[in-house]
Parts: C-alpha cells; sequence; structure tokens
C-alpha cells in the first residue's frame, strides 16, 4: 500500500456500539447478552463467544442475517448474580445463557469482572466484547494432584518425592487459572 495523496472518505462504526447479523430463527430481546456462534448472533448460549448485550428486541427470521441487531460491546452493567457479595469486586464474570450469570467459568461465556455491588444479588460489570474471548473460553484446570500449591515451585530432589511432584504441579496449576482468570 502506498501512502493517500487525496482526501479519502471512509466509514466509520460507533466503536462500542455495532449493528451485527442474527442467526435464523433467533429471536433476541432488549438487555440479552449476545453470543457469537457459526459467524452469526443469538440470545447468548453455553459455549458462545460473548458479543456484548442487546439494545433492541430482533424477531426471529427465516435465514442467517436477514436482520441485524444493535449490541453494546462495551461499558459497565447492572445484572443479577445469586449471591454477590463485596468480596467478589475484580472477579471474572460468566454467563450460560442470555440472563444467566455466576462467577463459575465452566461451558459460560466470559463478559467480563464485577466492579461492584448495586444491591442485593446485583452486581455491577465492566465489560468489553472485544477481549471477552481472552480467558474466557478454555475451561479451568482442575487440581487433581493431592498436592499444595504456593507461589514457589519446589526443587524436586534426583530421589522423585511423590509430594515434592505433586506440590509443584498443583502450584503449576493454581498459577495457570490466577492468570486465565486475570485476562478473562
Amino acid at each position: 500500500m502506498t501512502q493517500l495523496s487525496t482526501a479519502t472518505a471512509r466509514i466509520y462504526l460507533q466503536g462500542d456500539i455495532d449493528d451485527l447479523p442474527v442467526k435464523a430463527s433467533s429471536a433476541i430481546f432488549e438487555g440479552s447478552a449476545v453470543g457469537f456462534v457459526s459467524g452469526y448472533h443469538r440470545q447468548l448460549a453455553a459455549g458462545d463467544e460473548f458479543a456484548g448485550f442487546a439494545m433492541q428486541d430482533v424477531a426471529s427470521q427465516a435465514a442467517d442475517g436477514d436482520a441485524k441487531v444493535k449490541v453494546r460491546k462495551s461499558g459497565r452493567v447492572v445484572v443479577t448474580v445469586t449471591s454477590v457479595a463485596v468480596t467478589d469486586v475484580g472477579k471474572a464474570l460468566f454467563a450460560s445463557d442470555g440472563n444467566a450469570f455466576t462467577l463459575t467459568q465452566g461451558s459460560s461465556a466470559h463478559v467480563g469482572r464485577v466492579t461492584g455491588v448495586y444491591g442485593t444479588n446485583l452486581a455491577i460489570v465492566a465489560f468489553n466484547a472485544n477481549r471477552a474471548g481472552l480467558g474466557g473460553q478454555i475451561a479451568e484446570l482442575t487440581d487433581s494432584s493431592g498436592g499444595s500449591a504456593s507461589d514457589t515451585l519446589a526443587a524436586i530432589s534426583g530421589t522423585y518425592v511423590q509430594a515434592e511432584i505433586r506440590n509443584s504441579i498443583a502450584s503449576l496449576a493454581a498459577k495457570i487459572t490466577a492468570i486465565q482468570r486475570q485476562l478473562g
């Protein structure tokens, strides 16, 4: 490519608001978390990538892409999270459907981070669909090593003591999970 030599009109999008193509047979309702799957969007379902929050209702259509849904891709939102507490501030938030939010990942899509508590069972969540997939779609490690995690990997002796190996594996699993949560 070469540098411009004349003025060129560009098409600019609004940044945090976007119109996204809707998957066939998928009604979307205002306020729903929106998921991305197979090139199209729908009310979020477990396994989808988080695409934002619907800003309008969209009726079900016959074919993929026959409608577009306006979504907010980043910002802060108040959602219902059972038993959310101030001690949960900073934790990653996930969604298993368009209106089911949890602090437990499982097969749920990463939405954002809890930034505050708005009231009983109400979390303030900072979300960014452009970053949501980072750390949010990979299941967390389950540590079945039987070891005790620490911030230091202990030296493993030449006799390969079982406890040393278990503790090292537990420490690695804990750090990988911590990094994954920070990215998410």
